[in-house]
């Protein structure tokens, strides 16, 4: 891997909270479309339940009790769906979300309160309201932008559509990346929110329908404003593709979540299989597996309660490989209350801030995990070592000098007398963080005397 690729130094010190803005708060009902339906209604792809920027704003000490000091919001440009993945306007808020003040309101306020800010570019696709698509089903070969776009003929038609798309969607035309004036409007829009609003980065939209010499460039215009800003891909197949150094600091580690789900939730992998995968996947990221982007769950993916069969426990297990992982963890919103829901769009359903309807058995857990991640360095930016694959169960030690955490999951049926090899370790105890029950670490080994079925254990040693 190229050594110029050098990922901001507070990445590796984020916990990460993805919001879904339509469907986290909705903080101002005056920007509300007419359609718009009773919060907590299911969703469908075409609903609206009016949540908006200023309902981020408002639940800012909410994140701040939770232990988030980093956002990565979904598409907030204007647009006509609900999760805005269809650009109408690069450099516009959508009306139903705010405008350019409160987006100014709203990364003050983050960063105010300890938290960066990264925001979605969609530069692959725009949506068939944007203004230049618009003008090319008007005026077809006499439009200017006709070459903006991937055209088969002309007039336009839209079903079937004749022109390029993202997956086929007739609403999201493909962008012509290979025209220089499109490339500069992408760019001038990149820089344009970076230095308007003092946002901390960006998350890039299926990059791989997008040539590299365009990600190229991207990263130059980014890091030329904001050097520290975080340039992450969406990648769910190649991560490797995108850290040679010249477009992205790190992606979103899809590989990674999915050893999780077939360790924890799915019981697809032993602890060996786990083991093996997590290293070889480490060894492969090299000295940026800091910088990577782990999640369990995301607006694209079903929910990880419902992952985990609605196993609270299997999901707790999911947050600790999370959590205690080398990498920078993301929860997506409601997951820390054990939110449900099946693939898009019902993964995207409303906040739910009715306490009394958390699972405070998942919420209890990611609190403590992500107060352990901030309060030891290890954990952010410490080595990664296996101690034991043993039926299922694993352990695995992250260090940094002194600062030391032990990590142990069991997927599985309950162990009696477990020992974990603990090397260079002396005598003394450990607690863990989740249950406060203690152990001995003696010899060289630390004693287990019952692993319970699905049990999850964070270990630090005790007055050390």
């Amino acid at each position: 891997m190229n050594a110029m690729n050098t990922a901001p130094d507070w990445v590796q010190d984020a916990v990460f909270y993805q919001i879904f803005p339509e469907r986290f708060a909705n903080g101002d009902p005056g920007n509300d479309p007419a359609w718009v339906l009773p919060w907590g209604t299911p969703p469908t792809p075409q609903t609206f339940m009016g949540g908006d920027l200023q309902g981020i704003l408002d639940h800012m000490p909410y994140l701040r009790e939770l232990g988030i000091n980093a956002i990565y919001t979904t598409p907030i440009f204007a647009a006509r769906s609900n999760h805005k993945y269809d650009t109408t306007n690069y450099f516009k808020v959508d009306p139903t979300f705010g405008d350019l003040d409160l987006l100014k309101r709203l990364v003050r306020a983050a960063h105010d309160n300890g938290m960066r800010i990264i925001l979605d570019a969609v530069f692959n696709h725009c949506g068939d309201g944007f203004w230049a698509f618009q003008d090319v089903m008007a005026r077809g070969s006499a439009s200017q932008y006709r070459d903006w776009f991937v055209l088969d003929d002309l007039p336009v038609t839209q079903d079937p559509p004749n022109y390029q798309t993202c997956g086929g969607a007739g609403f999201l035309p493909k962008l012509n990346i290979a025209n220089p004036e499109v490339c500069r409007y992408l760019l001038d829009a990149a820089a344009y929110w970076l230095k308007e609003t003092g946002m901390d980065g960006w998350r890039l939209d299926v990059p791989w329908k997008v040539p590299l010499d365009f990600w190229r460039e991207f990263r130059q215009v980014v890091k030329s404003i904001r050097p520290d800003a975080y340039i992450v891909a969406e990648s769910w197949r190649d991560p490797l593709y995108w850290l040679q150094g010249d477009t992205c600091d790190g992606v979103m580690n899809y590989p990674y979540r999915d050893y999780i789900l077939d360790y924890c939730a799915r019981d697809a992998m032993d602890a060996e299989d786990f083991d093996h995968f997590t290293r070889r996947l480490l060894a492969d990221y090299g000295p940026l597996a800091p910088a990577q982007l782990n999640l369990v769950g995301s607006h694209d993916t079903a929910r990880i309660l419902t992952v985990c069969g609605e196993n609270s426990a299997r999901a707790g297990l999911a947050f600790l490989c999370l959590l205690t992982g080398v990498g920078a963890p993301m929860i997506y919103y409601g997951d820390e209350n054990g939110m449900s829901g099946a693939n898009d769009p019902d993964c995207r359903r409303c906040m739910e801030w009715d306490a009394t309807k958390w699972n405070r058995g998942i919420r209890g857990a990611v609190q403590k995990l992500i107060a352990l991640r901030r309060a030891h360095p290890a954990l952010r930016a410490g080595s990664y070592e296996s101690l034991l694959t043993f039926n299922g169960v694993y352990a695995f030690r992250r260090w940094l000098d002194a600062d030391r955490v032990v990590v142990v999951i069991n997927p599985r049926n309950a162990q009696k007398g477990l020992r974990i090899p603990l090397p260079g370790e002396g005598d003394g105890e450990w607690v863990d963080v989740l249950s406060g029950r203690r152990f001995t670490g003696r010899a060289g080994q630390l004693v287990l005397p019952i692993l319970e079925a699905q049990q999850g254990l964070a270990l630090i040693p005790l007055n050390r």
